[in-house]
């Protein structure tokens, strides 16, 4: 079974994704955080990302995902990702054609053999079209500024709730006018907004959904 969960950028998608992953027994993965590998290896090599620099970067890169961690050619690069100059950056690197390819191709290798909930910007209408469950999750702008605020503040990055806000406003621009797989509600996606929403109620909201009990 494949459980496709969409939304922006700090909705709760892959928190959610992940509790619920564990509720079912089901294998999580997380989209994003496989092009935030991607674009790690350039922000951790300095290479430009040029047309030319990315093509030849993609022939030589292996991404792979197990047991909820992201690996960059065989490197578990889960604790490396996750700050705002590589998701400013993996937005960027998101747009580009030949890396959608690759990683949709991986996406798609995994969930040939494991029930999954995946979550990410594109995988209810390209990614998986044909998922037995769609969910379009997300919350306003500020909502979700405050969130990321509060958790690079517990990580101790110097940031601000305007700052985050002004990335995220950009990111969803970037990510809803791309040309490539732009982020959009699929006509047969359940939507939530998960604002005045606890993560643990907006996941249980989900499972009876999933279980038949809504």
């Amino acid at each position: 079974m494949i459980i496709a969960i969409d939304g922006p950028s700090g909705a709760g998608k892959s928190t959610v994704a992940k509790l619920l992953s564990k509720k079912l027994d089901f294998e999580y993965i997380d989209t994003g955080a496989m092009y935030r590998a991607f674009a790690y290896k350039f922000y951790r090599n300095n290479i430009d990302i040029g047309e030319e620099n990315v093509n030849k970067v993609l022939l030589e890169t292996d991404i792979d995902y197990n047991k909820s961690n992201v690996y960059l050619d065989g490197e578990n690069v889960e604790d490396c990702i996750r700050n705002e100059q590589i998701s400013i950056l993996a937005s960027e690197i998101s747009k580009i054609q030949a890396v959608r390819e690759k990683l949709v191709n991986i996406q798609r290798k995994i969930a040939n053999s494991k029930n999954i909930v995946i979550d990410g910007r594109d995988v209810t209408t390209v990614v998986f079209p044909n998922a037995e469950f769609k969910f379009y999750i997300t919350a306003s702008a500020r909502t979700r500024a405050e969130r990321r605020y509060n958790e690079l503040i517990s990580k101790g990055e110097n940031v601000s709730v305007e700052e985050i806000l002004e990335d995220i406003n950009k990111r969803d621009h970037n990510d809803m006018t791309r040309k490539n797989s732009p982020l959009k509600i699929a006509d047969d996606a359940i939507v939530m907004d998960t604002s005045d929403l606890s993560i643990e109620e907006v996941t249980e909201e989900l499972v009876n959904t999933i279980r038949g009990e809504k």
